[in-house]
C-alpha cells in the first residue's frame, strides 16, 4: 500500500500581517489539477481573435497553445477561453489559414 503524502497547508487568516519569512518559498501548489481554478487571462495586453469562417479546424492552435485555452468540441474549435488565454500569439503564428490574428485587448476587435 503506498503513503500518502501529506499536504501541505498555510493559516492565511492574518496573511495582511505576514512578514517576509512568513510567505513559502516560491510557488506552492497545494492540489493537483488546480489550475480551472485561477483566471490567468488578465495579464494580457493583445489577444486572439478567431474568424470561424477561415478556419479549417485542424487544431494546430490547440496543439500549440501553452494555456490549454482553445476550446474544442468534437474535433473542432468552438473558442478562446479567455480566463486562461495569456495572449502570447503562438496559436496565431501557427495558424495557416488566417483565422487568427492578435489585437490590443482594449480595442474594438476584442
Amino acid at each position: 500500500m503506498a503513503k500518502e503524502k501529506a499536504v501541505p497547508t498555510w493559516d492565511v487568516s492574518d496573511f495582511d500581517n505576514w512578514k517576509t519569512e512568513d510567505f513559502p518559498i516560491g510557488m506552492v501548489g497545494l492540489e493537483a489539477g488546480n489550475s480551472r481554478d485561477y483566471a490567468t487571462g488578465g495579464w494580457r495586453s493583445d489577444r486572439p481573435v478567431w474568424d470561424e469562417s477561415k478556419c479549417k479546424h485542424c487544431m494546430l492552435c490547440w496543439v500549440i497553445c501553452p494555456d490549454s485555452a482553445i476550446e474544442v468540441v468534437d474535433g473542432k474549435m468552438t473558442a478562446i477561453n479567455f480566463d486562461h488565454c495569456k495572449g502570447c500569439g503562438v496559436c496565431v503564428g501557427e495558424c495557416r489559414f488566417d483565422a487568427l490574428k492578435m489585437v490590443p485587448e482594449h480595442s474594438e476587435e476584442a
